[in-house]
């Protein structure tokens, strides 16, 4: 009998990016993750807003907002 496999669901919406790597002559590589306009816009991001991320697995990071905006919209699109 063949094994069920586990189906993930889908993400609604994905945005695939590129990591950004800047290399300055006497100083560490940096890398910079861009966050996309409709995300941003979903998820009412602004500029200087502070973050940090959460290591789930190799795979998997975290998003975690130290203060985030309150709720503007009224009902659901």
């Amino acid at each position: 009998m063949p094994k069920k496999t586990e189906k993930k669901e889908s993400p609604i919406a994905s945005y695939p990016l590129r990591i950004q790597a800047i290399k300055t002559k006497g100083q560490n590589v940096r890398f910079f993750v861009y966050i996309p306009m409709p995300l941003a816009a979903a998820l009412s991001v602004e500029g200087g807003e502070e973050v940090s991320w959460e290591l789930l697995s190799r795979n998997e990071l975290h998003l975690v907002r130290s203060a985030p905006a309150p709720v503007k919209a009224k009902k659901r699109a």
